[in-house]
């Protein structure tokens, strides 16, 4: 099972990366130590914003968008979102995660779908995500080649969501974390 430092919920990512920093600031000692862990802005770029911070000394660049409709028949859900994330120092580049906002149906998987490309990602309680590196790496191909991006999933109450994405951004902001995290972008 991947592990994922981005379990949290938003509004939009600001409010992400608020609610990151108040749980960095909670678990760290006061003090300069703290200031360099704070998720820092590079740009947002259309539907897509762009950040880096530090996790335990180590350089992280991750990117996230918020859905541009989300359709389903519920009548209250969390905070929906997607985001891509380097953490070179681990070795684990261009992983693509998705929060739901709800828990997904037990052994479910999701469908996605870029334009014309479909792909099946695992879930795992409100989080989805391709089942390894290579999927990661084709999925993000496929998302800086795409304009649209469709989610859709059960959540364990059966309720079916379809969730609709915006890749406008979404290469501008890839290359802006692969190039703050010193890493290379996928073609």
């Amino acid at each position: 099972m991947k592990k994922h430092a981005h379990r949290f919920v938003r509004n939009s990512l600001a409010t992400v990366v608020a609610a990151f920093v108040c749980i960095l600031a909670a678990s760290l000692p006061s003090g300069p130590a703290q200031a360099q862990n704070s998720p820092q802005l590079i740009d947002v770029y259309s539907k897509w914003e762009a950040y880096t911070y530090s996790e335990d000394g180590q350089k992280v660049c991750y990117m996230g968008s918020q859905p541009t409709s989300a359709k389903g028949d519920y009548t209250q859900r969390g905070k929906i979102y997607v985001m891509v994330t380097h953490r070179p120092a681990l070795k684990l580049l261009n992983e693509v995660s998705f929060i739901t906002g709800y828990t997904y149906k037990s052994g479910s998987d999701v469908d996605l779908r870029i334009d014309s490309k479909k792909f099946k990602l695992f879930t795992h309680d409100d989080s989805a995500w391709a089942v390894n590196s290579e999927e990661d790496r084709k999925l993000v191909s496929a998302m800086k080649a795409g304009s649209t991006m469709v989610v859709v999933g059960y959540s364990s109450r059966g309720t079916k969501t379809t969730d609709t994405y915006s890749l406008s951004g979404f290469t501008a902001a890839y290359n802006a974390i692969s190039k703050a995290c010193n890493t290379k972008p996928v073609s």
